[in-house]
């Protein structure tokens, strides 16, 4: 008889005949940085996860690399906003002063920044808005000038959000014709309109005042239209390629996979945790174990890098291990 079951008899035998690990190296840590003074204020549907002010992140990004998490993704929530969020190309803005801090003070953590408007923007769109529609082309035009201003600031990747058509290629030339050719960029190549994104947006103040995303995000009905978005992010230059959300999209984390020769991110969003989060606290979970097979099931779908809030958490028990 074929027992399958002889390869799971003990730990040892299981470690040795494991397919996938996840390990520290495979994770991006989120973090929220807000213009002004002494602020550090937990947001209250992300258990865990604060926002801070530049004056007392240090603390938070002193355990960030005591734990060898290699890389920062920062989202900036700036003192004033307007129709544009022309804050996100002021080379004295909240992420740009945070580039700079971080870089001094860390100078081997690796800094990525998420370039979009939402934060910045008065009506909590991704761009310029004109007759309730966002302008794609003319956002583009400020997209570059944010991602340059990134750019000299210090950061070391730049991730585009807004899934905008052309967004890629808008800053690969930008960044190539102001010298910073071996800049690279993270695409948000596919990202669903998706219900799991609601704590993210308290997060950063970014509801859309009026109407939605679903005409520059895609329908979470979609897969084919998946390829096509990566294959355009792909040909414009992207050097990694992602999809958001991670759990409800794990088939097209595997396409991507399948498909590009490219690493594959995904990131597990604001939903994904808070979900966790709350049915733990009910006693309904077991947070770790749900925690580590629900990051795991990532990577077995083909995720080479995973942005999460559980970033501390998973690496703590890991360390465990």
């Amino acid at each position: 008889m074929n027992r399958t079951r002889r390869l799971r008899k003990t730990e040892n035998i299981r470690r040795l005949v494991r397919e996938n690990k996840l390990t520290v190296d495979d994770l991006i840590y989120p973090l929220f940085i807000e213009e002004g003074k002494n602020i550090e204020s937990e947001i209250e549907s992300m258990p865990g996860i604060k926002r801070y002010s530049l004056d007392t992140i240090s603390k938070e990004l002193d355990e960030v690399v005591s734990l060898n998490i290699p890389a920062v993704l920062l989202f900036g929530i700036p003192s004033k906003k307007d129709d544009e969020g022309t804050e996100t190309w002021n080379d004295n803005g909240i992420v740009q002063q945070a580039i700079r801090f971080i870089k001094k003070k860390y100078p081997n953590l690796y800094v990525i920044t998420d370039v979009c408007f939402c934060e910045y923007t008065s009506h909590g769109h991704c761009g310029i808005i004109h007759n309730n529609d966002l302008e794609n082309d003319a956002t583009l035009v400020n997209l570059a000038k944010q991602t340059i201003s990134h750019a000299k600031a210090g950061a070391d990747m730049v991730a585009p959000s807004g899934m905008l058509d052309g967004a890629v290629l808008a800053m690969r030339e930008a960044l190539d014709n102001t010298g910073f050719y071996d800049l690279p960029i993270m695409g948000y190549s596919v990202k669903y309109s998706s219900a799991y994104y609601g704590p993210f947006r308290d997060a950063v103040d970014s509801s859309p005042s009026f109407g939605d995303r679903r005409t520059y995000q895609m329908d979470p009905s979609n897969r084919d239209e998946a390829m096509r978005e990566a294959n355009f992010d792909d040909l414009e230059g992207a050097d990694i390629l992602m999809v958001k959300p991670a759990l409800s999209y794990l088939d097209i984390i595997r396409d991507l996979k399948n498909n590009f020769d490219r690493p594959i991110a995904c990131y597990n969003v604001s939903g994904e945790y808070a979900m966790i989060k709350a049915a733990a606290e009910k006693g309904w979970i077991d947070e770790e174990r749900v925690m580590m097979e629900s990051l795991l099931s990532m990577k077995r779908a083909g995720a080479d890098i995973i942005i999460t809030y559980f970033a501390k958490e998973v690496a703590k028990v890991l360390l465990k291990r």
